[in-house]
């Protein structure tokens, strides 16, 4: 018995195409949607007024639940920071011109994404980061130079403070920041120095030379709200800090090498 027989005038190899073509299409629409979660709505850079979205609309914002928060998170928030740099051209893309201390006003290399004001927990609760005064159960490696002690030098050569702490990683067994004591020139105080920036030298005279930023810049590093712990957002700004000086800490940064 043929299936025509059984169906009548019905064409299954159509159908199922038709049905293929409406699920992809389908994909199509909700993957697109997904892609809006993140950057949208878009801001013109010239106007400053949100640009047309077309017939796709923005989908509601997802909220997770994570551990050890007591509220569900989301991650589709505007950032309502006003930039503190001008276009140079009156065309969209152009480069920024900082209106003020860039390193400080968060502004290309510097800036930094406002995460959560919350430390970063381990599966036990605990901040992950933290100084060896407070996790005790860890040491440096005795192969490996003891940082603390050593005195800080900025880029140009000029000494900041001395490194009073390391502060690990609990969860992946690495030093994280060097926590540095400043001279009173320096402005006082404790900051942190994320290790990626630092070089410890031990021949000759042991120290830990920072070519990202000068002895003067350490005093404008983002402080700690408790001594004793980082939070998410406070390791962006830092971080952001010491990778703005790249560009910024001397003015010869910004030309051509040629």
């Amino acid at each position: 018995m043929e299936v025509g027989a059984i169906i009548g005038n019905i064409d299954v190899a159509q159908v199922e195409l038709y049905i293929f073509w409406i699920f992809f299409a389908g994909l199509i629409i909700y993957l697109r949607r997904e892609d809006r979660r993140e950057g949208y709505p878009v801001i013109s850079e010239v106007t400053g007024k949100p640009e047309p979205q077309g017939w796709l609309f923005i989908p509601e914002p997802k909220y997770f639940r994570v551990p050890h928060e007591d509220k569900p998170v989301t991650h589709s928030r505007p950032d309502t920071r006003e930039p503190k740099a001008k276009p140079a051209e009156g065309w969209s893309g152009a480069p920024l011109i900082p209106t003020g201390d860039p390193m400080v006003d968060a502004v290309g290399p510097a800036a930094y994404a406002e995460r959560e004001d919350v430390p970063d927990w381990d599966l036990e609760g605990h901040p992950r980061i933290a100084p060896l005064r407070i996790a005790r159960d860890y040491s440096v490696l005795d192969n490996d130079p003891d940082p603390r002690g050593m005195r800080v030098v900025g880029g140009d050569n000029k000494p900041a403070g001395t490194v009073k702490d390391v502060w690990i990683d609990k969860t992946e067994f690495l030093i994280r920041y060097l926590e540095v004591e400043l001279d009173s020139k320096a402005g006082g105080g404790t900051v942190l120095l994320p290790m990626p920036f630092a070089r410890v030298k031990t021949y000759i005279r042991p120290q830990v030379k920072v070519q990202s930023i000068y002895a003067k810049h350490f005093a404008n590093v983002p402080k700690l709200k408790n001594p004793d712990q980082v939070t998410k957002l406070e390791e962006d700004m830092i971080s952001a800090y010491y990778g703005g000086g790249q560009l910024y800490a001397d003015p010869m940064r910004q030309e051509p090498i040629l």
